[in-house]
């Protein structure tokens, strides 16, 4: 893993620059924790921008930004929208980039994340979100780590495999609605075998599900690239927003690739931690479930 400091991007100056086999990762430390790009090396950037909040630092109302940012759930205005609007601590150590904010004045909470490599072959880098509770008294929140992706893309979430009815007369999993969600909009693709979102920039409303992703995976995919998060599922154990351990979410301008660790309840002193690790491959498909399923594939075995 390559690493370059005092990079400068959209009007940051100290952003950290990484290599990993083909792929390239920009971090702010002016603001954050931020992963504010992130893509095949040279290639386009697979994370929004909020080019209005770009280069910006300071100040207490909280800002988009766009790229990865890390939360606690469940959402609540305004102990989730704390803003990091100020310059965090960084550290590099061999293949490891630490990122990590100072505490939240109001919630007294604070956030980390580490990025390191773990697999040149496969161009995968893993990312470790933790959120320490610096409070003298316990917290309950789940660990949410929200990537806000570019316009124009779709994500795609796999199905449970399939059996009949004969085969399993127990549901497989739930499917989150929001009051705001219209399962007749045109950008959802309900299909046999993906549940697919597609970022519409005419779009006059958003939409969000969520969902307890047993499979472990889901992807996004524009322009050839094909971003696909693994993380955790956890059985048994108490998830957010009715059991999802993945939201997705859209509006005219982003879609957001959403995950989130089991809700517990952390002691002073202790962290609460989820894990994604993230592949890029280069690839060609539409919306059939026949064009997904022949670049899926031959890289299954490395999902």
């Amino acid at each position: 893993m390559k690493v370059m400091e005092k990079y400068q991007y959209k009007g940051w100056k100290n952003c950290i620059r990484i290599e990993a086999g083909d792929m390239e990762l920009i971090a702010t430390t002016d603001v954050g924790p931020r992963i504010i790009k992130f893509g095949f090396t040279g290639g386009i950037n697979l994370f929004f921008v909020d080019e209005n909040d770009a280069g910006k630092i300071g100040g207490e109302e909280w800002r988009l930004y766009g790229g990865t940012r890390l939360w606690h759930a469940p959402e609540n205005i305004p102990r989730t929208y704390y803003p990091d609007n100020e310059p965090i601590k960084f550290d590099i150590s061999g293949d490891e980039l630490i990122l990590e904010q100072e505490t939240e004045k109001t919630t007294g909470l604070q956030k980390k994340m580490i990025i390191k490599s773990f697999d040149k072959d496969s161009n995968g880098l893993e990312i470790v979100y933790r959120i320490y509770n610096r409070n003298l008294w316990p917290v309950k929140f789940s660990v949410w780590a929200l990537s806000v992706m570019e316009k124009n893309g779709r994500i795609i979430i796999p199905h449970e495999p399939f059996q009949s009815h004969s085969e399993n007369l127990l549901p497989a999993r739930p499917i989150v609605l929001w009051a705001y969600t219209d399962m007749a909009d045109s950008r959802w693709i309900w299909g046999s075998r993906y549940i697919q979102l597609k970022q519409d920039p005419k779009a006059s409303t958003p939409q969000k599900i969520g969902i307890f992703n047993r499979v472990g995976w889901a992807a996004y995919y524009l322009k050839g690239n094909l971003f696909i998060k693994k993380f955790a599922c956890l059985e048994n154990m108490q998830y957010p927003d009715f059991q999802s351990n993945m939201e997705v979410y859209t509006d005219k301008n982003i879609i957001e690739f959403e995950t989130l660790g089991n809700l517990v309840l952390i002691e002073p002193g202790g962290f609460g931690e989820h894990r994604e690790t993230w592949q890029l491959f280069k690839a060609e498909m539409d919306e059939s479930k026949e064009s997904i399923d022949k670049v899926l594939s031959p890289i299954k075995n490395k999902l």
